[in-house]
């Protein structure tokens, strides 16, 4: 579902609270014309790593102070006549911001206002990690660039349709009223990507398909995705729920949380450092929360990480269940994100013994990394694919779609 275009090119912004991703699109073919990172904005030892298309990579070590410094970076080294790929900022005609949380207030992705910036600023205890970064990318950018429009596309915005019986919690209702506690949802973007991508892949309308999209990262969750509307997805009132993951608990008991409260005299900030950082692979394995060192240490005979491993695929494959009851049957499985992309071991290990779904994958074709593949067997009666994600391409689409009308 690629979007040709009229000559535009479109900056993405993913900004970071020490961290800003940035790519360049130019939406006549859809082609990155340049990537890079700042790193360590506001610390010592801060970076600007910078990879053109066309050319070699460039660093550049420097002092930056804020987001607005690195923004400046970022524009300086798109139009350096050495290392640019732009001869002035008029070419790139608007930019595109990564927004983690929209809470109720964003269906899809908005062209940013007054209003917009008010809501984004509303919402920010909803994501009190995540949106302040935001925020601050956009208003460094209109500093520097006023005139240039700016689009949010937001991670729960795809979640939106999920009926309110699937999003709604088993506490009084009066809270959700009160302070709008709720499943929302995140990874929207990857999820409607390459729900999208497999929709084209197989040739056959996306409102025909129901498939099941597993982002499996060091942040995981699972959508079910029915006629092209997320109706459920594992992650909730925040991406803690859900799948364990790379350090975070995801679904347990909640009185395991006040046990451990007055067991181990926590505060509320140490609560959500352990269930966030501490925990999840991590804290199962001891070892590390990468799945590659614990993959690796696993087939050294390392108990506690093989259990890391059982477990995520434990947790996946039911969920894999549950979503194909509430659907009532699948069409496709979809694998994306760092893990679900790069392990053949874990797609198999998730995959095996879910004949009785319609799940049979080809291990010969399962043995494939980072590019899009079919690993179903041909009598599998569901498609299970492999599709790298691509959530800047996503905001750069919907940036272009909302800029084009103005």
């Amino acid at each position: 579902m690629g979007v040709r275009s009229k000559k535009m090119k479109i900056l993405v912004i993913n900004s970071g609270s020490s961290s800003l991703k940035y790519q360049v699109f130019d939406m006549e073919n859809e082609k990155v014309l340049a990537k890079g990172v700042v790193d360590r904005i506001g610390l010592e030892g801060a970076s600007l790593c910078h990879s053109p298309s066309k050319g070699s990579r460039h660093i550049i070590t420097t002092e930056i102070k804020d987001h607005e410094k690195a923004i400046q970076l970022v524009l300086d080294i798109l139009s350096d006549k050495d290392h640019g790929i732009i001869k002035s900022l008029d070419e790139l005609e608007a930019i595109g911001h990564r927004v983690v949380h929209g809470g109720e207030d964003f269906s899809g992705s908005v062209l940013i206002n007054e209003e917009v910036m008010e809501a984004l600023k509303n919402n920010i205890e909803l994501a009190p990690l995540h949106n302040p970064p935001n925020i601050m990318g956009i208003e460094a950018c209109k500093k520097i660039m006023p005139e240039k429009p700016q689009v949010g596309v937001f991670d729960t915005a795809f979640h939106y349709t999920m009926p309110e019986y699937a999003y709604i919690y088993g506490i009084p209702y009066e809270y959700y009223q009160k302070y709008k506690i709720r499943k929302y949802g995140f990874h929207g973007t990857s999820h409607q990507y390459v729900s999208e991508r497999a929709s084209a892949i197989l040739n056959t309308p996306i409102e025909e398909l129901k498939i099941i999209s597993c982002h499996l990262g060091n942040g995981a969750s699972l959508a079910a995705i029915k006629g092209g509307k997320s109706i459920d997805t594992s992650m909730g009132f925040t991406p803690l729920e859900g799948l364990m993951m790379g350090t975070r608990s995801g679904d347990i008991d909640p009185a395991v949380v006040s046990f451990l409260i007055e067991k181990e005299n926590w505060t509320k900030e140490e609560t959500n450092e352990f269930l966030n950082k501490r925990s999840g692979a991590l804290g199962l394995s001891g070892i590390s929360s990468d799945f590659r060192d614990i993959q690796d240490q696993a087939g050294k005979g390392h108990v506690r990480s093989q259990l890391a491993i059982d477990r995520f695929a434990y947790v996946v494959k039911k969920y894999i269940g549950s979503y194909f009851a509430i659907m009532n049957g699948l069409d496709v499985l979809v694998f994306t994100a760092g893990l679900g992309e790069n392990s053949s071991v874990m797609r198999a290990k998730i995959c095996q013994d879910l004949e009785a779904l319609g799940i049979e994958i080809d291990y010969d074709k399962n043995f494939t990394r980072a590019i899009e593949a079919e690993i179903s067997t041909n009598t599998s009666k569901v498609k299970v694919l492999v599709i790298p994600t691509n959530e800047e391409l996503m905001i750069a689409r919907d940036t272009y779609k909302i800029v084009s009308k103005l």
